[in-house]
Formats: structure tokens, sequence, C-alpha cells
């Protein structure tokens, strides 16, 4: 076929994608850049690749760095954090981890323009009239998590990466719509890369599953490839969802959001572009053409009654683990998807009248010029909205803060604030930093806070003072300067902040000046004394040492106790499941403490006891199901093959 294919038909052909892909490097360029970003939640998704790459790729590896330690990729989608090791290994070390991470931040920004183009280029027949949604889905913000600002500007990576694996869900499931062989070659490790890389987008893969096999008479056999290919991708991805789900209760379910705040429910009374695409997916059903057409024409209608559901009945019901106002993300890239073949149906209209290349630009910058009034779409940065680690690092004198921290006495660091302020002003929304996330990589100092909202329970204990299983319900970043441990900062009391403090193992506390007149508790502080570093930073140290476990083993911590047998003492550690407690081999009780660490009842006085932290049960089943999954698609997809070429 393609060698009866002129060359200048390959290059019209081609010309679309390559303003597309274009466009989209020319953005990348002058906002992502090469130079590690830092802007909001950037720092703390590179600590988690650094995580994966320096400590391990087991999703319940021990992170001793953030709050008393977490196993930061157990109860975090594991998936970009996977991709970037891979790109580690792929390059065997050479290339730093902060280049494959501004990668991964490239890849995210260009992948749902690229993977749209090609479903409605499949779907459409022609890459000129796929052009039009594809840089919609390219360039929409409009309140979608997973759009430029969210997804790539704030560093939600996972969201918009799992976004964009939603219209090759589509594709795989295209010959199943056609042909009626069964898609056991793609669908089921695209469903199981949804849910590893953000599983907020795996309604919509199941719905599009579900109405794939709607579609036919033989409606028994293709509802027993559904199930089978829903199957195949829970189990492929067992080796993190089964201790996820058996460990649920050791985690807090992220709730901060709803549609009623800034999200694509409130941009679409006010803008002219979501409207209008809204309208177009409406009619997408009267002009569908293939069986695939009416599948997209459906989805954004039931994705809508899946949000509304969400909503209204598993949120109020306390089930929260998949919020409606991420779920909403799916539906708003099906309505894209569904407008862009109603455009493209119209587009073929006007072409007797108007080449359709001429017509299908026409239609991209009237699509731009429809959403100035709202910005909806993201149609070119600033600079100055893009900062790097170098240059913030210079500004804030950060580089005189950490070298303190490297000679502090030993203990955690607790920063006063998850995130510090870029601009002046007051208000909690402005441009910040969770800066400080990255304190552990180039300190060596583990750290308390200074992250994005986290769903420890020892988060849950700093944000809000208990750290009971109920969701975490308020955005951190609403809580700087302003709380601490559920308190008002200028009223919590000296002997409240000494107390938990020690129990966390703090031996340094780093606040804003901005923070100075709420900090009469470390004023009064017997533990702790002013220590002198650089504005904007005001910082204090504890006047004794504090003792942490110290790592002898991948698996093994130290902890020398002083205390009375049969007592039960604090660790200084965050409580898990996975911990077990040793004194010459001989175990010893441990529980959780009333903070959320863990504890520990010692057999003999002052005897140096032995944490191990290792796999159990659920871990080890996980791995084994996904590993004999891997083997059951691996004989499908062949089985396939041999099918096709026959």
């Amino acid at each position: 076929m393609l060698g009866n294919v002129r060359p200048h038909q390959i290059v019209v052909r081609l010309a679309p994608l390559a303003l597309l892909v274009g466009y989209g490097i020319a953005f990348a360029s002058s906002s992502i850049g090469f130079r590690l970003l830092v802007f909001d939640d950037h720092p703390g998704q590179f600590y988690r690749l650094w995580h994966a790459v320096t400590l391990g790729v087991a999703p319940w590896r021990w992170d001793p760095g953030w709050w008393m330690g977490y196993p930061e990729l157990q109860f975090y989608p594991p998936g970009v954090a996977w991709i970037g090791t891979l790109l580690h290994v792929a390059s065997f070390g050479r290339l730093p981890v902060d280049t494959n991470y501004q990668m991964l931040v490239w890849l995210a920004y260009l992948a749902p323009g690229i993977t749209c183009h090609a479903l409605l280029t499949r779907l459409l027949g022609s890459s000129w009239l796929a052009l039009p949604g594809a840089f919609v889905a390219l360039t929409l913000s409009a309140g979608v998590a997973s759009g430029v600002e969210g997804g790539v500007h704030i560093g939600m990576l996972a969201a918009r990466l799992a976004w964009a694996l939603l219209p090759l869900l589509v594709l795989a499931v295209s010959d199943w719509l056609h042909s009626g062989r069964a898609p056991f070659g793609f669908a089921p490790p695209l469903i199981a890369a949804i849910t590893l890389i953000h599983p907020a987008h795996l309604p919509a893969a199941v719905i599009v599953i579900i109405l794939a096999a709607a579609h036919g008479a033989t409606i028994r056999r293709r509802v027993a490839e559904a199930a089978i290919v829903l199957g195949l991708a829970g189990a492929l991805t067992a080796v993190w969802t089964l201790p996820l789900v058996t460990r649920l209760h050791e985690t807090r379910a992220l709730a901060w959001g709803s549609l009623t705040t800034d999200g694509p429910l409130v941009h679409l009374v006010r803008d002219p572009l979501l409207i209008a695409l809204v309208a177009f997916a409406g009619v997408a059903i009267r002009l569908a053409r293939s069986s695939l057409e009416v599948l997209l024409a459906r989805l954004p209608w039931l994705m809508a009654i899946v949000v509304a559901a969400d909503a209204l009945i598993a949120e109020p019901l306390g089930i929260r683990w998949l919020p409606a106002d991420r779920v909403i993300d799916s539906a708003a890239l099906a309505v894209v998807l569904a407008a862009g073949v109603t455009l493209a149906r119209l587009l073929a209209m006007a072409a007797p009248r108007a080449p359709v290349g001429i017509s299908s630009i026409a239609c991209v910058i009237g699509l731009a010029l429809l959403s100035l009034p709202a910005g909806s779409l993201a149609l070119w940065p600033r600079a100055v909205d893009w900062p790097v680690l170098d240059d913030t690092r210079r500004g804030m004198q950060l580089s005189t803060m950490w070298s303190k921290l490297v000679v502090a006495p030993p203990g955690r660091v607790l920063f006063v604030r998850s995130s510090v302020p870029l601009v002046y002003g007051t208000a909690w929304y402005r441009p910040h930093s969770h800066i400080m996330a990255i304190t552990p990589i180039v300190t060596g100092r583990p750290i308390i806070n200074g992250t994005f909202t986290h769903p420890s329970p020892i988060a849950a204990l700093v944000y809000r003072g208990p750290s009971g299983r109920g969701p975490i319900t308020e955005l951190v970043e609403r809580l700087d300067g302003r709380s601490l441990f559920g308190q008002p900062l200028a009223q919590l009391d000296a002997v409240t902040f000494d107390r938990y403090a020690d129990r966390l193992g703090v031996s340094v506390i780093v606040a804003l000046e901005d923070d100075v007149p709420s900090l009469s508790a470390l004023h009064d502080s017997r533990l702790f004394a002013p220590l002198p570093v650089t504005p904007p930073f005001v910082a204090f140290t504890r006047r004794a040492p504090v003792q942490l476990p110290r790592q002898v083993a991948p698996d093994r911590w130290r902890l020398e106790v002083k205390g009375s047998a049969d007592r039960w003492l604090p660790t200084r550690v965050a409580y898990y499941p996975l911990w077990r407690a040793e004194d010459e081999g001989r175990p010893l009780p441990v529980r959780r403490g009333e903070l959320g660490d863990l504890e520990v009842r010692p057999a003999r006085d002052a005897a140096p006891i032995t944490l191990v932290y290792r796999p159990a049960v659920p871990e080890i089943v996980g791995v084994v199901l996904s590993g004999l999954a891997l083997i059951v698609w691996a004989a499908l997809l062949d089985r396939s093959r041999l099918r096709a070429r026959s």
C-alpha cells in the first residue's frame, strides 16, 4: 500500500500532524524547557521518580525521607515513576534523574494531542479533519485537572498521561466493533497502564469496554470477552492494586476538591468554547457513520452519569477514593472527541467549496479565538510562569539554608509550611512551589511537611491533629502560615509543640519570616533555640540531639532504646503493617501509637532493637498474580496473531 503512495501525498498526510507537534514543541520549548521545573507540585513528583530510581520500584518500598517514612509508591499510582525508571535504565544510568523527569513532562504535554489525532485520523480517514479535535485535546485547560494547567503547569503528570491513553484504548477496541475480533491484544495492558498511571480514568476505560461489548448480536460472547479483558487488566495491576486494597486503611483519601470549585462544570457556564464543544458533542450521534463513531458519541453522556453518581451517591456515602472532580476529566475528553467528529463532518461537508486543509486550519483558529474570553485553551506560555530549580534556589538563597540543615543536629526537619510563595501576597493560591520536598535529596535529611497534600496518616496528623481514617478534605496550601497539628498557628502553645516535635523526631524547624508573629510556641520552647539562616527563612534547632532509627541494611534499621522493659516505647517511625521488631533474632511486640507512629515493647532494658521491613502475603501474591497474568496475556496475544494471519 505504501509503495503506491507518492512522496507528495505522504507529505500532505503528515502535514497536519507535523503542524500539531511543531506547535506543541514550540510551546514546550518556551515553557517546560530542559531544566527541572519547580512550580507547585513538580518538586514532589520529581522526588517520587528519584525514589523509584534510587530506592527501588516495588510499590511497598519504604521511603524514610517524607512523613516519618511511607511506602510512597503504594498509595500513589506508580506508573509515571516506573516509566521514568525505564528511561533511566534505557540510558544505562547516564541521563540524570532530573533530565528523565523533564522528558516525562514533555511526554505528558504532547501525548493527548498525538493520541487524539491518531484516533480521529483512523476514524475519519483524514489527518486534516482530525486536526481541530486534536488541537483542543492538546491545549485544553478550562479547570480540567488533566489539562495543560493542571497536568503540566501544576505538575499532575499522572492524570494527564493516563488521560492520553484513553484514545488509544478506543483504537484498541475498533477491530472488536468492526470485525468481532476480541481485543485481547492491546486493551488489557492499556487498561492496566491507565490504572497504574492514574485510576481516576479507569471508569472511562470500563465504559469504553462496556459500550464496545454492547455492539453486535452475539451479546453473551461479547460480555464474556469483556469480562476477560477487564479481569486480565485487573490481574496485570495486582502487583500494585492487591496490596493497595489490603492496606487501604494505612492511607487517607485526598478529597479536597469538588465539582463546585474551579472545575469544568464551573467553566462551562461562562466559557463560549466549552458550550460550543458540548453542543457539537450533542449532535455527534446524528452524524455518526460507524459503530466506532457511535461509541464516541455516547461516551460523554455515559461518563456524565458516572460523574453524577460519584458526586451525588458515592461521595456522600464516604466513598471518596475516586473524586468526581477528577473523574470528570475523562468526560471532558469524551466531549472533545465527540465534538471533534462533528467538526470533521461539518468540514467535510464544506470541502467542495474550500480545501480541507484550509478549512481545518481556519477551524483551529476559530476555536482558539472562541477560547480567549475564558482562557480555556492554553495557547502560549509566559516563561516567568514556569520557574526552574537553579533560578529559584538562587533567588531564595536555598543553597545557604540547605547547607545549614546538613550540619544541624541529627533528626527530621519540620517545615511549618508545605510550600514557599514565589510572589508577594497573602492569598493561598498565589504562585508557589513545594520545593522543600526535595530536601532529603539535597541534604540527606528526612522531612515533615514541605510537600504537596499527602495521603499518609502522619500528614493527616500535621494537617488536622487526629490521624484517623477520615479523608483529608483541606488542601494543604490553605493551611500554610495559618495552622499546624489542627490548631491555629498563633494559638499553638510550647508544651503541645514540643510534644509533637519530640514524638516525630524533629531536630530543626523551618518557617518563613511571615510566620514569626505566630511562632510564640517556638520562642517559649524548652526544646528549641533560634538557628541563624538567611531570609526569607527562619529556623529553630533542637538544644539536645534526637535519636532516629539508623539504617543498617536495605530492610533493617537499628534503634538504641533507653527505657524500661515491658513498656511501649515510640520508635519515631510511622506505623505500617510490614514492620517487625527483633531483639537478637527474637520477635518483639509492635503496635500503632496514638499519633500513628510505630511503638515497640522491649524485652530488656537499654537493649538495641532491630526494625525489619519486609513484604508480606498480599505483596507477594500481587507479584505472582501479575506475573501469571502477563503469561496469559502473551498467550492470548500470540493466539490472536495466529488467527489474524489465517
